[in-house]
């Protein structure tokens, strides 16, 4: 290249498109177990090199290998299998009640079940999450009912958002879940500043964040950074790298020459980089995080390695800009049949109780589907009474508002 060249952009390109198979080298894996684990009260710049390798617990044969496998109880584990099952059921379910028209819009986990039911797991149900859009594993581990999630996916008369909500922008005070924000990037801040009043009122109770790659690029994310940095915030930095946004690679949000682990490292954040697919690293990272937030030594950057393996939403057909079985060759492979490899191998689940799990989990989701769609469906009408729309809101209804409502006969 010389001096006289006319200058020009770099537009990232993906590593596969449809009829091209995608080329995952650009991943930067790491074998299982060979990442160091750090003391918990690791110097933020001195967890570089774990934000450009990859932490990894089970490998190729399900066996747990290296510093990274936790201290966890079986039956822990356990749950956090049938959880993930549970998960990936009903997410299938309500694809198909979408397709039927009974709810206007939805967005399966395919793919990213272990992220959400490992962390859940490894936090105290009085911590509180800040999800985005495919965490709800986080409410199915925690036991949430799946009525009342349906209600709200249907908007039917016993959604306890009041169809205040899109679909799957669930709200749930008890089970640590705070409303999930459809303008992308705000829970972060939302996070770290809730994680601010714990640390000022003297509480235990830590924060967790959530956000996909795309989402990197918004303006709240490095907000939220300077601010968890500077205040040394209580709170777990989710990013969930499942390699695309609606249809755009992961590289054109800044992960094409670097990780975007190597953010927070950079913010003056301590950093890991984490094999999503992969329960037990997901469980034994997020419990080292917590353990630096509860112990004041300020808040942890996590970028998950995974795949979204279905489309973005049921807007979306990901056939139009990537190979139709792209999830089938990726590296990291399937977080259920990997955990499921594992228990196996350790004498604490069969092939026989998987199947009969699975058959048990699916009549628990259909029933949970019939009894929600007693109270409506899209398809089927509300009963929503216009009244909703002024409750609820205000402690004193204003002026202007009483007085349509007084014109609504209502």
């Amino acid at each position: 290249m010389s001096k006289g060249e006319p200058l020009r952009l770099h537009v990232p390109e993906p590593t596969g498109r449809p009829g091209c198979a995608t080329d995952f080298s650009y991943l930067r894996l790491s074998p299982a177990g060979a990442v160091r684990r750090p003391e918990v009260d690791v110097a933020p710049m001195d967890t570089r090199d774990l934000a450009y390798s990859l932490i990894s617990v089970l490998d190729a044969e399900g066996n747990a290998v290296g510093p990274w496998v936790p201290q966890i109880d079986i039956e822990v584990v356990r749950k956090g299998l049938r959880a993930m099952m549970k998960t990936r059921i009903f997410d299938s379910r309500m694809l198909m009640a979408q397709r039927q028209k009974k709810m206007s819009f939805y967005m399966q986990s395919l793919g990213e079940e272990a992220i959400g039911t490992a962390q859940a797991l490894a936090l105290n149900v009085d911590d509180m999450c800040f999800p985005t859009y495919r965490q709800q594993s986080i409410l199915v581990v925690r036991d949430y009912p799946m009525v009342d999630m349906i209600c709200q996916l249907m908007s039917n008369e016993r959604d306890p958002l009041k169809g205040r909500q899109l679909p799957v922008m669930y709200s749930v005070k008890k089970a640590g879940f705070f409303s999930i924000s459809g303008n992308l990037a705000t829970q972060y801040i939302q996070a770290v500043g809730w994680g601010m009043a714990s640390a000022i009122k003297g509480d235990t109770k830590i924060a967790s964040a959530w956000i996909g790659d795309g989402a990197t690029a918004e303006a709240d994310f490095d907000t939220a950074l300077t601010f968890a940095h500077v205040y040394r915030a209580p709170v777990i930095l989710n990013v969930v790298n499942n390699q695309w946004a609606i249809s755009t690679f992961q590289a054109i949000a800044g992960g094409e020459d670097t990780t975007f682990a190597a953010r927070g490292v950079g913010c003056g954040i301590a950093s890991l980089r984490v094999d999503g697919n992969d329960f037990l690293a997901v469980y034994a990272a997020s419990r080292w995080a917590a353990e630096r937030a509860r112990c004041n030594l300020g808040p942890c950057l996590i970028e998950w390695v995974t795949y979204r393996a279905g489309p973005h939403s049921t807007s979306d057909d990901p056939s139009k800009y990537r190979p139709g079985d792209d999830w089938s060759h990726f590296p990291l492979g399937d977080p259920i049949a990997r955990l499921k490899q594992y228990l196996i191998k350790a004498g604490a689940w069969s092939e026989q109780e998987h199947e009969e799990t699975q058959k048990l989990l699916e009549a628990e989701v259909l029933a949970a589907q019939k009894e929600a769609e007693q109270y409506g469906t899209m398809a089927s009408g509300h009963t929503f009474s216009p009244a909703e729309m002024f409750d609820g809101i205000y402690k004193e209804l204003p002026e202007h508002l009483r007085v349509q409502r007084q014109q609504l006969g209502i």
